[in-house]
């Protein structure tokens, strides 16, 4: 197996490594923020000590945001104890949202305010980038007496310019002063929650690495809009990465991952990722490599039983999914691990490699270095991805790879299979791997090449589906698979806990063999009862899924 300390890792890829310090630091400041997310609430405040945050991080990892326990990143507290444990960082903690604490200690990192449209959503998006260019906290005219005490002064004043204009106005505006000054590593779509709510919580690290931020849509029912998106993003060096998420109120998934895989882009998310302005800098103790559960060793040949065969798998990262929930190490499970955490987020990886138990298996995806559709992606662009997809595997100690396409459908509409071009391409780039995985919802392409399987999801565990429905589910899809041994690969949507799923396999009347990612792949090279298929030209295609 692999066990690669990070120093050794070879940078492949585009973009550069954010600035890491030798040692996490000895004292840090703790901000906790509070539950409301509401524009004409706390986000004002929200907003203002994620841009102080990211501007007091640059060059040191001095603040960290509490964020409130229903965060969907429920990581973001188990990792204050863990980077006090394992990292020996003493934190300083501060009142909730006090924001004149946070400029008593750190407005000497910023160089004056700007001053967002309390009556243009679009303008506090405007005033991130302009925050990130000229050094400058985000307020509204309600915390310009506070700002200005601590010796801040005015830079820029987008109250009422936008007035009346739509977003793909705003946005070229900003596109027309700003964007020549921003990086081209980084694009921050701060998508997700529209209207009267926003969760901003990647805006530290956007601001911290000078992004241009906008919300645009990836819809062709908003042609400006999206003129605009493709512009930014082919402006983009190549392979480099868009951070955040798409708007819940102008586009959807799939329009979005298909319209960044079009540029040969990496897609990281979410919208509210937390504190990477500071969890990006600070680097795994020198004790601690990263080691997989293997249980098997790599170039074991099974030979399976007549018998059904099941393997759970979680995707959607393990930072918002069932990782801190109860039932955890029960059964054997795989996670899919956010590969480029290993240079945003390396003492979160640390935290789940160190508290994973001996049924926990670790997998890389989405369908290379970060979350990406393959079949939007140009072919000529494909090789450079997979390397750093590779690389990334390697350093982990990773050996499956989980693919995922909602470019022409997904788990309702349309379809999530892949073409044998683009399996033959995967087979080609990853030789190393163990096998691959394929799907989100069920899909229905199945392979198997020297020893290594493709198998594609046969079930989808609803976050909403009761055990007992699911244990019924489970039993028709049994009985519909007769042949024995027939492998049953089933995806748990992230919020299911591993407890959950130990209960809904438990009520199963035939007796099911629920063994680890790893061996399933082997015992399914073992015998192939399942059908080498492919996407079919006359499949259904939807690619608004």
């Amino acid at each position: 197996m692999f066990a690669v300390p990070f120093a050794a890792w070879s940078v492949a890829h585009a973009q550069p490594i954010p600035h890491r310090v030798d040692k996490a630091p000895a004292e840090a400041t703790l901000i906790p923020l509070s539950h409301d997310w509401r524009m004409d609430g706390d986000v004002p405040v929200h907003a203002l000590l994620l841009s102080l945050q990211g501007l007091a991080n640059r060059d040191y990892p001095r603040i960290y945001l509490e964020y409130p326990k229903d965060w969907q990143w429920e990581i973001v507290r188990p990792l204050i104890g863990f980077l006090e444990r394992r990292h020996g960082v003493k934190f300083d903690r501060l009142a909730e949202d006090d924001a004149d604490a946070a400029l008593t200690k750190f407005a000497r990192y910023a160089k004056g305010y700007v001053v967002w449209d309390k009556s243009v959503r679009s303008s506090l998006i405007v005033a991130f980038t302009i925050s990130g260019v000229e050094d400058a906290v985000v307020v509204n005219e309600d915390l310009i007496p506070l700002v200005e005490k601590h010796g801040l002064k005015k830079i820029a004043d987008l109250r009422g310019r936008f007035t009346g204009q739509p977003d793909h106005a705003i946005y070229q505006w900003a596109y027309d002063h700003y964007w020549t000054k921003c990086s081209r590593d980084y694009y921050v779509l701060l998508g997700g929650p529209a209207g009267d709510e926003m969760q901003p919580g990647i805006a530290d690290f956007g601001v911290m690495q000078r992004a241009f931020f906008t919300d645009l849509s990836a819809n062709p029912k908003h042609p400006q809009e999206l003129a605009l998106e493709k512009k930014i993003l082919g402006g983009q060096h190549p392979a480099s990465i868009v951070l955040g998420w798409h708007s819940y109120g102008k586009d959807t998934e799939g329009q979005h991952t298909t319209l960044v895989g079009n540029f040969g882009l990496k897609m990281e998310g979410l919208h509210n990722l937390p504190n990477v302005s500071f969890t990006c800098q600070i680097p795994l103790t020198p004790d601690f490599h990263y080691t997989n559960n293997q249980s098997v060793a790599l170039d074991a040949k099974l030979t399976p039983e007549k018998k059904v065969y099941i393997a759970a798998v979680a995707t959607d990262s393990m930072g918002i999914g069932a990782w801190t929930q109860p039932g955890r190490g029960k059964i054997p499970y795989a996670w899919q691990v956010l590969m480029n955490w290993s240079w945003m987020n390396p003492p979160a990886l640390q935290f789940f490699y160190e508290d994973k138990t001996p049924n926990d298996y670790f997998i890389g995806g989405l369908s290379g270095p970060g979350y990406m559709y393959p079949k939007s992606i140009p072919p000529a662009k494909f090789p450079a991805l997979m390397k750093d997809a590779r690389d990334l595997m390697k350093l982990l100690d990773l050996h499956v790879l989980e693919i995922m396409d909602y470019s022409e459908g997904n788990r309702h509409v349309g379809n999530t299979d892949l073409p044998k071009e683009l399996v033959d391409r995967y087979y080609h780039e990853f030789p190393h791997v163990i096998g691959f995985i394929n799907g989100y919802g069920t899909a229905r392409t199945f392979d198997l090449r020297d020893g290594k399987p493709l198998i594609s999801y046969d079930y989808y565990l609803d976050v909403r589906r009761p055990i007992a429905d699911a244990a019924a589910d489970l039993e028709e899809m049994i009985q519909l698979n007769p042949q024995r041994p027939y492998f049953l690969l089933m995806h748990v949507r992230e919020r299911n806990s591993v407890e959950k799923v130990a209960a809904i396999l438990g009520r199963l009347s035939e007796p099911v063999d629920v063994v680890p990612l790893d061996k399933f792949l082997k015992l399914a090279a073992g015998n192939k009862t399942y059908q080498t298929r492919y996407e079919e030209p006359g499949d259904p295609i939807d690619r608004n899924p």
